[in-house]
């Protein structure tokens, strides 16, 4: 598998997880929803709106693009379904956007600029690959408020996903 493939595998992944996620989210209560339970953004609700946040950013850098941002904590959506609708569309936009990326950019690096200013370049795949590792640890932080609040925890690992995977697409991607 190359390159681009895995990240069109990773893209596929990300949206995977996180409707595995909402599945036990969307069972919650509102108390327990926006409840601080300990997480870096307080509530399961703060830290899916940072998903989307981060989601935002890290696309506007990769567009070579800048998404107003404040800080990592600004709330993009307060409303719960909105979020929901939002992120879970952000995160299926990821195949789209990932089909349209040639050799030559995957191979590359990005110039940006952190949200304080500070200019960086560092390899254009391993940033993509970073937005769906950074989902992947905060969809932990939101399974372990389930838990907290007596709900399950969505088993979403990779290789479900691929399991999932009819055989030819699995090397495909």
């Amino acid at each position: 598998m190359d390159l681009h493939q895995h990240l069109r595998l990773m893209a596929d992944y990300h949206a995977w997880a996180l409707e595995r996620l909402y599945a036990e989210v969307d069972a919650l209560d509102d108390a327990d929803y926006f409840r601080d339970s300990g997480q870096f953004f307080g509530s399961v609700h703060g830290t899916l709106n940072h998903l989307l946040l981060v989601e935002h950013l890290w696309q506007s850098r990769l567009q070579h693009s800048v998404f107003p941002a404040t800080g990592l904590d600004q709330q993009l959506e307060p409303e719960r379904q909105a979020l929901k609708q939002r992120l879970v569309a952000f995160a299926r936009g990821w195949r789209p956007f990932v089909d349209t990326l040639d050799a030559a950019t995957i191979a590359g690096d990005l110039n940006y600029h952190s949200l304080q200013g500070t200019a960086f370049t560092l390899p254009f795949a391993s940033l993509v690959l970073h937005v769906f590792n950074h989902a992947t640890h905060h969809r932990g932080q939101a399974s372990i408020a389930l838990l907290q609040f007596g709900r399950q925890a969505p088993v979403m690992d990779l290789p479900y996903f691929l399991i999932e995977l009819p055989a030819q697409k699995l090397h495909a991607a």
